[in-house]
């Protein structure tokens, strides 16, 4: 069995949508930031709704706050201070966002020994020096309630950090292959440290446009597993102990050998669904004003206590020259404590946005499915059905997507395989104008030789047409014939003969292409030529009638040109006559030959009559003879009749002639019906063997033709005399 050979559209289709697949398989960043501006796009329309009470605070250094106690860092005492009237208050927990990993440097002892080579300072150095040190207060006032420190994962090796103080429970692979990973880590002070209720790592990871929208749930530093800040906060705020982390393969669904990364991380009863890499998607409110205290209110007393009582809090920096502000999709500028204390409240609440494992998968399901759809349209039905179904497919995928976001907090992508729906149609409109401009192309150099351009045009509109086969449909034939055109090449060299040929046929040509005809074929010193095919012609028989008049005419004007042309060179002049057969029939018409060369022509009995009645013009002497059938159609044209039976050579069926000489102009004149009157008493005259009526009638004819015909019939009375004379 042969295998067809695919096509070109359908090659360039599958090229397209196998790029387009490849391309989100690769998720280059362009691909990746298109994707991720839609979800930008969502979530500004429709953002979480935050809950009116604000179950986390932030303790604001502002900069208010600089201006009130002093520029930054504060002594470690100020932040102690805080630490303890958020306990008073009853905070259920407390996160420094602050990287506390070097002593401070304003504690008193630190004072005393910078005060230790200045005299005048000697009575209060030892006062200093007895001193409990600021980090020994914050270290107390941490012990009062659960505190998060903050623990920086750095790219630089480092001795291993301290371990974390959450436990974790892992079910399927190993979290530490997926998560984010630092070679280092900067720690807080052992002397902070062990009181702390526990440690988060505080790292961003923000994507190319440096937009946070996911936030890390857990990273490995040096090689250890800790959590972040945000997912400390929680666990110590619910007073648990383990984060029990499930991975690729630990459903109890087998992964069929794929490791694809973290799916939950859940702490007590709230589970957390993640991205592979462990990371949260930020589901953000709009920022809000009162999630902040500023810090100075808090020390110097005028906050208010209930503010506080049973809340997570979270201490950070908002003032602008501490360099802790982040870009979220809601907003250009946050501090970076929000998005800690966005990503709290979201784990309260519950209100996730998650990307589905089959997420990527389902995207290009659509984008094959809905691509081939597309393309397969465009072949069948054309652009514009494909243009509808494939608007239908990328509204369907559109609103889904955003029913899917509003409802259930999924994230599904509709852009980038709307765009790719759009490469398939753009390419498959543009392979469809091109094969269509191709097709009027091959249109017009297969009939712009032959077919007047007008007709061109109209077959260019449809080359379905322009095929290999045929069609039975009726047609006029028109077939001309230079007469002695022996006697009048004797003597030309082969360029004198081409130029007189081309000098001859070339105003022929130009009146069959005027009247909507044919041009099948040259044959030496004669032409043929069809009406009625390929594009349809009502009135192909008076069309080819017309043709045959004005040929005549045509040739008379030549004649008379080159009459004047020959005298003007004292030589002799020899007219040029040409005789034309017209028949109307059935024919096959088509394209004959074979796929690779072939010729648009007609076949049947009817071109064979034709071609005979063109040869009774030598017998008949009449310059256009037509068959019965065109005649019969061509109404009203001045038509005389020759013979009733005549036997054409090479065909048993008799056949009805006329003589052509005029158009339907003509045949309403009194002269032609004069005319025709006196010709139908020769024909009569003939027929009953009256040689004496038919000789006056003969005359009779001649005179009134002068001004009856433009088309001479002196040669078919010559004919007639010659038979009476025999």
């Amino acid at each position: 069995m042969t295998l067809r050979r695919p096509s070109l559209h359908v090659l360039v289709t599958a090229a397209v949508l196998g790029l387009a697949v490849a391309l989100r398989i690769l998720d280059p960043s362009p691909v990746a930031r298109l994707r991720l501006s839609i979800f930008d796009s969502y979530l500004n329309l429709k953002p979480r709704e935050a809950d009116p009470a604000f179950p986390v605070r932030i303790v604001d250094i502002d900069e208010v706050s600089l201006a009130a106690i002093g520029q930054w860092p504060w002594p470690r005492s100020e932040l102690a201070r805080i630490v303890e009237r958020l306990a008073d208050a009853g905070a259920k927990t407390v996160a420094i966002d602050l990287i506390l990993a070097e002593p401070d440097r304003l504690s008193p002892e630190a004072l005393a020994r910078q005060a230790e080579h200045r005299a005048e300072l000697a009575p209060i150095v030892a006062e200093l020096a007895a001193l409990p040190s600021n980090d020994t207060l914050l270290a107390t006032a941490a012990a009062r309630l659960p505190v998060v420190l903050g623990v920086a994962g750095d790219a630089t090796a480092r001795p291993a950090p301290r371990p974390p103080k959450a436990r974790f429970a892992t079910a399927g692979d190993d979290p530490a292959l997926f998560v984010p990973s630092f070679a280092g880590a900067i720690e807080p002070l052992a002397a902070l440290a062990a009181p702390a209720a526990g440690i988060g790592a505080v790292n961003w990871l923000p994507a190319a446009d440096q937009i946070v929208r996911q936030v890390p749930l857990l990273a490995t530093l040096s090689g250890t597993l800790y959590p972040t800040l945000s997912l400390e906060a929680l666990r110590t705020g619910m007073g648990e102990t383990t984060a029990f982390v499930r991975s690729s393969g630990g459903s109890g669904v087998l992964a069929f050998g794929q490791q694809t990364g973290v799916e939950t991380v859940r702490v007590g009863a709230t589970v957390l669904p993640t991205a592979s890499d462990g990371q949260l998607w930020l589901n953000y409110a709009r920022p809000d004003p009162r999630r902040y205290v500023s810090a100075h209110k808090i020390l110097d007393g005028s906050f208010d206590p209930n503010d506080f009582a049973g809340r997570h809090v979270l201490i950070g920096a908002s003032a602008t020259g501490l360099l802790d502000l982040r870009a979220t999709p809601l907003a250009s500028s946050v501090p970076g404590v929000e998005i800690h204390a966005q990503a709290i409240e979201q784990m309260l609440s519950g209100a996730h946005l998650t990307r589905p494992a089959l997420a990527t998968g389902a995207e290009i399901l659509f984008l094959l499915a809905a691509g081939a759809l597309v393309a397969g349209l465009i072949r069948r039905l054309g652009p514009l059905a494909a243009a509808l179904a494939g608007v239908a497919a990328i509204a369907a995928v559109a609103l889904g997507s955003w029913l899917a976001f509003a409802e259930s907090g999924y994230l599904f992508d509709p852009v980038y395989p709307s765009l790719s729906l759009l490469a398939v149609y753009l390419s498959g409109s543009l392979l469809s104008f091109i094969r269509t401009e191709t097709d009027r192309a091959r249109v017009k150099r297969a009939f712009g030789h032959y077919v007047a351009a007008p007709l061109v045009e109209e077959l260019a509109a449809d080359p379905t047409r322009l095929k290999l086969g045929g069609e039975t449909r009726e047609v006029t034939l028109l077939f001309a014939d230079v007469r002695g055109f022996s006697r009048l090449s004797e003597g030309m060299d082969a360029e004198t003969l081409i130029r007189f040929v081309n000098r001859l046929f070339t105003p022929l040509s130009e009146i069959i292409l005027d009247h909507r005809g044919t041009i099948d074929k040259f044959m030496g010193d004669a032409v043929m030529a069809f009406w009625n095919a390929p594009v349809p012609d009502r009135d192909h028989a008076a069309n080819a009638c017309r043709a045959a008049l004005a040929m005549q005419k045509a040739m008379d004007r030549l004649n008379r040109e080159e009459a004047a042309r020959c005298a003007a060179a004292a030589i002799p002049h020899h007219p040029v006559r040409i005789g034309i057969g017209l028949n109307t029939g059935p024919c096959c018409v088509g394209n004959v030959g074979s796929p690779q060369r072939f010729d648009y022509s007609v076949l049947g009995d009817a071109v064979n009559v034709a071609s005979r009645i063109e040869d009774a013009t030598k017998i008949y002497g009449a310059p256009i003879i037509a068959g019965e059938r065109t005649a019969r159609e061509a109404v009203g044209f001045a038509f005389l009749e020759i013979e009733t039976a005549a036997r054409l050579r090479g065909k048993d069926r008799p056949e009805r002639l006329f003589a052509l000489v005029g158009d339907d102009t003509l045949a309403a004149t009194p002269d032609f019906k004069a005319l025709s009157a006196r010709y139908a008493a020769l024909r009569a005259a003939l027929e009953r063997r009256d040689t004496a009526t038919a000789a006056s009638e003969i005359a009779a004819c001649r005179t009134l033709a002068r001004t009856a015909s433009p088309v001479s019939i002196d040669a078919l009375l010559d004919t007639y005399e010659a038979a009476l004379r025999s």
